[in-house]
């Protein structure tokens, strides 16, 4: 089977969703609602809502509530690193509990790859943070800000 026609699914779900939406905010310059959005990146606003407060908690972007509110960047696109963003929607990057010292064989296990996947995890953050939001835009040809 041909790799060439699958999309790659690297990190989690939110994830693609949420750049794709941090780029529509850097296309418009403006305050967009999550319906919006939603409907430029092909998702639900209820999901877009939930994706836009993880980057809101990080410090992305603002909400702004009221009849003609919505989301707007509080950085420059670049400023935005795609580690920033994945770091921000990923729900799994605490450091993992335990010190691998249990008597059970399975829970160590577990706990010896939960500490393996998490460094893992740190590694690719740290290598997102090489690229902006304005890199990714000039890759695909948008109009940079």
């Amino acid at each position: 089977m041909s790799t060439a026609n699958r999309g790659v699914n690297i990190g989690p779900p939110r994830f693609k969703i949420a750049v794709h939406s941090i780029v529509w905010l850097a296309q418009s310059g403006s305050i967009l609602s999550s319906a919006m959005i939603a409907n430029q990146v092909n998702s639900h606003a209820t999901f877009m809502r939930r994706v836009m407060q993880a980057l809101a908690a990080a410090g992305i972007v603002e909400s702004k509530g009221g009849r003609e509110g919505g989301y707007i960047l509080r950085k420059t696109a670049n400023e935005i690193t795609l580690g920033d963003i994945y770091a921000a929607v990923n729900t799994c990057t605490a450091e993992p509990e335990g010190d691998g010292n249990c008597g059970e064989t399975g829970h160590k296990l577990d706990v010896e790859l939960e500490k393996i996947l998490f460094e893992a995890e740190q590694k690719t953050i740290d290598y997102l943070r090489q690229y902006t939001i304005n890199d990714v835009m000039e890759r695909v040809d948008f109009f940079v800000v």
